[in-house]
């Protein structure tokens, strides 16, 4: 059955028909940065970062074109990342007004960059119950689908303040899913607005929908602190089979734990795993240099994990394919077909 997308525009209708065919037959193909944060930098105000910056090179988080992701992404040799806006970037304050169309700016950014580059970026929405209200965030859910044509809309309780289970955040992820979209979230033990407990909540109230759990845990936490919600993160994905993680701001040794208690459990848990970068928070070629080297141990006889040693052969080369890329392919295009927009 073809599938209309009768909301949007000709020239958006027709550049997300082309991602969805692009994406149903390249996906296990397909290399893919999961987690990646671009913006127009011609608007950024001028801030004492930028003056650092200026002075040292690098502040944390400085933030990138989309031109220069695209970049970054020919020197790992990825060939695409899903792409949201930059929150440190799009300054907030009392005025709702100002703040929805400050947001609306941001996420214009990202739909015209996804036209400049079709095959590179894959466009994500963003929204924000407390800066916006819970009206101006829902009016922009509605902007992102029906007229940019995102299938997937991202939430920062951590950064933007706010309970991950709070009433309004409910009423957002239902819009979301109403629309046929897929809910996305930053969880991470940087903060405390974002528990196990409460992603278990919405994961739960949505089911079987997907719902995307961006760094499983990471997020910037610290070592310590961070500790308990990997684990807490990692047993609610392997209980609740519509979480779709993607792994990225996080420590290795636990990527990799996670990776071999997913591809340990079987069934279709392996399909829930994408990684990413968190560009420009972490680099895109440092990251997938990182990946590529610990899917390789994972294959090495001489890996001291028991579990791999007594299953040598438990990452097939599909398995990598999957979570490299094919993964994160399927599941946007499967919000796509869900489309209600």
């Amino acid at each position: 059955m073809k599938i209309t997308f009768g909301s949007l525009a000709p020239n958006t209708r027709a550049a997300v028909e082309a991602r969805l065919a692009w994406l149903d037959d390249c996906n296990d193909r397909l290399v893919l940065d999961g987690d990646a944060h671009v913006s127009d930098l011609a608007a950024l105000p001028e801030t004492a970062a930028k003056r650092l910056a200026a002075e040292h090179g690098y502040y944390h988080g400085r933030p990138i074109s989309a031109e220069q992701l695209v970049a970054e992404l020919d020197m790992a040799a990825v060939d695409a990342a899903l792409v949201w806006q930059n929150p440190a970037a799009t300054l907030r304050g009392p005025d709702r007004v100002e703040n929805y169309e400050a947001l609306l700016a941001a996420n214009r950014y990202v739909h015209a960059a996804a036209e400049r580059f079709p095959r590179r970026l894959i466009p994500a929405g963003w929204t924000d119950p407390r800066a916006l209200g819970l009206e101006g965030a829902l009016k922009l859910v509605e902007i992102c689908m029906r007229q940019f044509g995102f299938a997937v809309v991202k939430m920062n309780p951590a950064q933007n303040r706010f309970p991950i289970d709070s009433a309004e955040v409910f009423a957002v992820v239902e819009l979301i899913c109403a629309l046929g979209g897929i809910p996305a979230f930053h969880v991470g033990g940087d903060t405390p607005f974002t528990p196990a407990s409460g992603l278990a909540q919405i994961a739960r109230h949505i089911a079987p929908r997907r719902l995307i759990a961006v760094h499983m845990g990471g997020g910037g936490s610290g070592y310590v602190e961070g500790e308990q919600l990997y684990h807490d993160i990692r047993a609610l994905g392997l209980a609740q089979p519509n979480l779709f993680f993607v792994q990225s701001a996080k420590r290795d040794t636990h990527i990799e734990s996670d990776l071999i208690a997913y591809q340990s459990a079987g069934d279709s848990f392996p399909e829930n795993i994408a990684v990413g970068s968190d560009a420009p928070y972490g680099r895109v070629s440092w990251n997938f240099g990182g990946y590529r080297a610990m899917f390789a141990s994972l294959a090495d006889a001489r890996h001291p994990d028991p579990r791999l040693r007594a299953r040598p052969s438990l990452f097939s080369s599909a398995a990598v394919r999957g979570y490299l890329g094919g993964n994160l392919a399927r599941l946007i295009a499967g919000a796509y077909r869900e489309w209600n927009g």
